[in-house]
């Protein structure tokens, strides 16, 4: 680990907030976090509650048809941060939020292009095609690979070819935040109510940096389990090796290890449930961390939302 800690002393790492790290992953690794920007009305503001995530609940409960507004970095927040990040590194790399649902990403590379030449060659930024959990993954593979001590370009080419692999996917409570932010449809979202009248846990995805109905759960009790079973059916294949028998009824899945991220918005019994559930049966798979969603994403999901991201190692 000293090795990654003395490479990022030449290779910065600048990510937003849409990544979902905890604050000891962040310091640890000496993360430069760019702040998401959210704006509520007076109204809820206004509302009782710790955080925003009780705010909203306590505006659901009163009726309040009001929702928030989100806007990305603009240039200059980025343009700041790699003019300080350059004196103290060599080299830079910037991983943002999905352009798909943001323009964070075009924000980073205007500040770069405000750069003089020279200092422009020392910037580089990756699109993760990713949110939260997914996003957090994207930045923990770039510290892997910065411990490498390979050369930047190399590191940046992994991460572009590697995305891709990384999976999200979570459960809503209720989709009229979604909804409501342009994130999915109508259509999707009547699609969502529907199911959970019937029983049906509908999961929520990213594919191509875009949030998805990307399929559905039945005959479980509750969220945790729904994606506890999407884990194992998913990494099924590398997981186990095609002459390994089945394992017995609620015994450990043995196989190849995978990394897994949880995060949840309100929902702390749901995200430990899911933790439990996974290191009981799935011993080769690394938990990196859970965390509540930041405030943004928790904003546009809504409270009550449980997901988890993962890659095979």
């Amino acid at each position: 680990m000293p090795s990654v800690i003395n490479n990022m002393k030449n290779i910065g790492l600048i990510t937003d907030e849409g990544a979902d790290l905890t604050p000891e992953i962040i310091e640890k690794y000496q993360i430069t976090m760019v702040p998401l920007k959210v704006i509520w009305p007076s109204e809820i503001e206004n509302l009782p509650g710790p955080t925003i995530f009780h705010k909203m609940v306590e505006a659901d409960k009163k009726g309040f048809k009001i929702f928030c507004q989100t806007s990305q970095p603009s240039p200059k927040d980025f343009l700041d941060i790699f003019k300080k990040e350059l004196e103290r590194c060599e080299k830079i790399i910037c991983i943002t939020i999905t352009s798909k649902l943001s323009g964070t990403y075009n924000s980073a590379i205007q500040a770069k292009n405000f750069l003089n030449p020279g200092d422009q060659k020392r910037v580089f930024v990756v699109d993760s095609l990713n949110a939260s959990c997914g996003m957090g993954l994207l930045v923990l593979r770039t510290i892997d690979l910065i411990g490498t001590g390979r050369r930047i370009e190399e590191i940046v080419k992994d991460l572009e070819g590697f995305r891709s692999k990384i999976q999200l996917r979570a459960i809503i409570e209720d989709p009229k935040w979604l909804e409501h932010s342009g994130r999915i449809s109508k259509t999707i979202a009547n699609w969502i109510r529907g199911m959970a009248k019937l029983g049906v846990r509908p999961l929520i995805g990213i594919k191509e940096g875009v949030v998805k109905a990307v399929g559905i759960k039945t005959g479980v009790k509750d969220a945790s389990e729904a994606l506890f079973q999407e884990l194992v059916a998913k990494t099924k294949k590398t997981r186990l090796q095609p002459t390994h028998r089945p394992p017995a009824e609620g015994g450990p899945l043995e196989g190849k290890k995978i990394r897994v991220a949880i995060i949840h918005c309100l929902n702390q019994k749901g995200a430990q449930k899911l933790k439990e559930m996974i290191e009981k049966r799935l011993p080769d798979t690394e938990i990196a961390f859970v965390n509540s969603i930041d405030r943004v994403i928790g904003s546009i999901v809504g409270p009550g939302v449980v997901g988890l991201a993962w890659y095979e190692i």
